[in-house]
């Protein structure tokens, strides 16, 4: 984990970043909540590579390695080479991210009356996706097997059992705790808005993915949902036809924290271990560093 220094006008979780143009300083003042200022982009990718390598890894004995696990570390390489992604919006200002933290929702049990939890976990841009599969696998399990509440559960559960009135009152004060960075360190640990990604996989309840909303509390810049394997019969380049696998992938992403140009190129090589996925297994040659 690398060392941050802190300067004035950094947050405890984030550093300032100062060196963008005046109109990107500008926008947030302009576009003040997070929804209002989300982009929606969807896009479907061929996974019948991806589907033998995760195929091979299971038999290889990594119980359970899925397209969770691909698409987080395909994230994860993305950002090591186009940090800006790992951006977010508080008090008005920019911010490059210390951590890379995904956050998702987990059930531990699948039924209509399992209780469903977030979960948070930390990467490191020189994470694999056996390094991915790892890390989400012990902190799954954690959830799985132990029943007693996570930060994230206690937490809530101590805002619900105010009346309502004081509830809406110390979600005002959180709020503006938030903008000024006020908030303790073990609450930013513990909640799931404030993190790089949140995800999704709508494929395991059967359906397709769907535009999920960003949350205008917290530091949550970017949501991504997926859905169902599904077959397309298309024709290749020597005429033939042939059937492959496709997932849909759709993604909320909140435009002020970076120009459309790197919202594309970041996107082109999120795409790209879908096309080489055992570029994956290894770590990244280089990693980039956001700018100051």
């Amino acid at each position: 984990m690398a060392f941050h220094f802190h300067r004035i006008g950094d947050r405890k979780d984030g550093r300032r970043i100062r060196s963008i143009a005046p109109l990107n300083q500008f926008i947030p003042y302009i576009m003040k909540f997070r929804n209002e200022s989300t982009n929606y982009y969807e896009e479907s990718f061929k996974i019948d590579e991806v589907d033998a390598l995760l195929h091979e890894l299971r038999l290889e004995g990594y119980k359970g390695i899925g397209l969770m696990h691909f698409t987080i570390a395909s994230y994860v390489r993305a950002l090591a080479k186009l940090p800006g992604l790992n951006r977010y919006i508080a008090g008005r200002r920019i911010f490059a991210r210390h951590k890379i933290e995904v956050a998702m929702m987990v059930k531990r049990e699948m039924s209509l009356q399992g209780d469903e939890t977030a979960i948070k976990v930390e990467f490191e841009p020189t994470d694999t996706l056996l390094d991915v599969y790892r890390k989400m696998d012990a902190e799954i399990s954690n959830i799985k097997t132990n029943k007693e509440s996570n930060g994230a559960e206690l937490l809530t559960a101590f805002f619900c059992s105010l009346p309502r009135l004081v509830l809406q009152f110390a979600i005002t004060l959180l709020k503006l705790a938030d903008y000024f960075d006020l908030i303790p360190r073990s609450v930013l640990k513990a909640s799931p808005f404030h993190a790089s990604l949140m995800i999704t996989n709508l494929g395991s309840l059967g359906i397709s993915p769907v535009f999920h909303h960003l949350y205008n509390f917290g530091t949550l810049p970017a949501f991504v949902s997926f859905g169902v394997k599904r077959r397309i019969c298309e024709m290749n380049a020597k005429g033939e036809v042939e059937s492959n696998q496709y997932i849909d992938y759709k993604f909320s992403l909140d435009e002020r924290i970076a120009d459309g140009i790197y919202f594309a190129s970041f996107l082109r090589e999120f795409k790209k271990p879908f096309h080489s996925p055992r570029a994956l297994l290894v770590p990244p040659e280089r990693i980039e560093q956001d700018v100051r």
